[in-house]
């Protein structure tokens, strides 16, 4: 009879080794003595390499793809052969690499992934299956003190491409490769999530390759039913988790994040990140204007769950600085693809209700839709946010218009990519004569105009989440505060000189590693004044740097296990 332990061939089978195990790989790091032990003795070249030669070749690689695809898909395999150096490479070209491991290329990835997959570190969980979701995560063999972060998305509304069904996955994997870049969140701590519960976009549904559920997206009670079973089974297997909500549908969104803000450690990155990234530029602007929160008047064109959840943010700095929540909401309007919202329209979003002016304030305005340009000339904000998607709507007139009304607006045209943006930043500023105060949603170069070169700020969420995540998972807060979010946007600006005109309201990306650990402090402290920390430190500052992990080859991960 042949022998249960041998192959076919008469040989022994071949145990995995540490060359296929991306936790603990070296590689050609592997020292002589190592290589003895572990049985990979001839395996590797006879030179032994530090990590800092490793990179260097690896980033010669990377410099060698044709197109940022390419390079997306050579650091997954990096990734998936060696996790510490593939780290090691971002860390030390972040800025460079930012724009490749997430958006915008990132999309591209998505839109090609069920044809190129290939490994995925990530959980998937199906909506047809959803007595599957415990095991599902149990087969990672962690336990209830292994796990910090979960990032999950159900990729309805990825970035600007859409509904991508089980190909979103991607993005919660990048996600996380932020967190750790940035902020050193331990990568051997965290779980990447897709909620398959289908896809509407008919290009996957006919699409052979497509690998995930091959029907409609599914709503109403089955899906909350789904959602809801996710928090409790995450919470309970991982009760420290932090967990993170990205690129979840307009009609979902604000809805999950508010009916479960108070029950579980729950973060939605598209409307509280953002949000927060725009309070850290009016904390900035407002340094320059010397205006109170209590004081601005806001208009967003552009109300879906980002733009209202920009809204929000600004409403509780508001109600911080002294103003009832009945005045901070008469501050605020909310324009969309209708116009201005006024309570006497149909089927208004649960999100747009909150702030829907009365229509008997608005008569005379105008005959129809009151439009952006006719809401301005009322109103006189003294910020303007674009999250429309619609490219060049903020016209000449739209920014000579704002800025006839105050001295000195904050515009933040954050819509992207570069086809999207409301107004460009060269045009802004001299349309404006250099008084308009702006961040923007993609890098752009400074702006030269009358003698002063205005720097603009990108606001990029990568500024402000990590260390948002990194300081709840310090603290231990078993919630994320209002005043959490307002500590961390406080945190991002109080690291920008803005006394020089034509200063950039927000820092650059360049330096995110100590970025985040001042936002973490700040949001530790932040948990720590409201209550809901769990974790105490006599110097937290030094905890926070014994909190980030560092991409080295540690002494203690020879052995079998994650």
């Amino acid at each position: 009879m042949q022998s249960a332990h041998r192959r076919r061939d008469n040989t022994m089978p071949v145990k995995p080794s540490v060359l296929q195990d991306r936790y603990r790989n070296r590689g050609t790091a592997f020292t002589l003595e190592e290589r003895a032990r572990l049985g990979i003795t001839g395996r590797l070249p006879a030179s032994v390499e530090s990590l800092d030669q490793q990179a260097g070749r690896a980033y010669a690689q990377l410099q060698d793809q044709p197109s940022n695809l390419h390079k997306y898909i050579y650091l997954n395999q990096v990734h998936d052969r060696n996790q510490v150096l593939y780290y090691k490479l971002l860390g030390d070209h972040l800025n460079e690499l930012l724009p490749v491991v997430y958006d915008p290329t990132v999309g591209e990835a998505i839109e090609k992934w069920s044809v190129d997959y290939r490994d995925s570190r990530a959980v998937y969980l199906s909506i047809n299956r959803p007595e599957d979701m415990k095991a599902s995560f149990q087969s990672l063999g962690l336990g209830p003190d292994d796990v910090d972060l979960i990032v999950v998305s159900d990729a309805q509304e990825i970035l600007g491409i859409g509904d991508w069904g089980v190909n979103g996955t991607d993005i919660s994997i990048g996600k996380l490769a932020v967190y750790t870049a940035a902020a050193g969140i331990d990568p051997n701590r965290v779980i990447a999530v897709n909620l398959d519960v289908g896809t509407d976009n008919e290009q996957l549904l006919n699409n052979p390759t497509y690998l995930g559920n091959r029907h409609a997206r599914i709503t109403g009670r089955r899906y909350d039913d789904f959602v809801a079973l996710y928090l409790k089974t995450a919470s309970e297997l991982f009760p420290s988790a932090f967990l993170h909500f990205e690129d979840f549908g307009p009609s979902n969104a604000r809805r999950i994040l508010v009916e479960n803000a108070d029950k579980y450690r729950i973060f939605n990155d598209d409307m509280q990140g953002t949000g927060a990234i725009v309070m850290a530029s009016a904390f900035s602007a407002l340094k320059v204007t010397g205006g109170r929160w209590a004081e601005q008047r806001l208009v967003v064109f552009g109300a879906g769950t980002a733009g209202t959840g920009m809204a929000d943010q600004i409403h509780a700095a508001m109600v911080r600085d002294g103003a009832t929540p009945d005045e901070a909401k008469n501050n605020i309007w909310l324009i969309d693809i209708h116009g201005l919202v006024t309570d006497d329209m149909r089927d208004l979003p649960d999100y747009q209700q909150a702030y829907a002016r009365p229509r008997s304030e608005v008569e005379g305005w105008s005959d129809g839709e009151i439009d952006l340009l006719t809401t301005l000339q009322h109103v006189k904000p003294t910020i303007l946010i674009g999250t429309s998607t619609v490219h060049g709507a903020f016209t000449e007139e739209v920014v000579r218009t704002l800025a006839a009304g105050v001295e000195r607006p904050l515009l933040l045209p954050l819509s992207n990519p570069t086809s999207r943006i409301e107004v460009m930043p060269s045009d802004a500023v001299p349309w404006s004569e250099g008084r308009v105060l702006m961040a923007v949603g993609i890098p752009v170069e400074p702006v030269q105009y009358n003698g002063v070169s205005y720097e603009i700020g990108q606001a990029n969420n990568a500024l402000l989440y990590p260390g948002l995540g990194l300081g709840t998972i310090v603290s231990g807060a078993t919630h994320v505060t209002d005043n959490m979010l307002l500590a961390a946007a406080e945190a991002v600006a109080g690291q920008v000189d803005v006394s020089e005109r034509g200063a950039s309201l927000l820092p650059p990306v360049a330096n995110l590693r100590a970025s985040s650990a001042t936002v973490a402090v700040a949001v530790a402290k932040a948990a720590a004044q409201d209550g809901v920390a769990t974790k105490s430190y006599d110097n937290l500052i030094q905890a926070v740097q014994d909190a980030m992990w560092d991409p080295v080859y540690p002494a203690d991960n020879l052995e079998d296990g994650r």
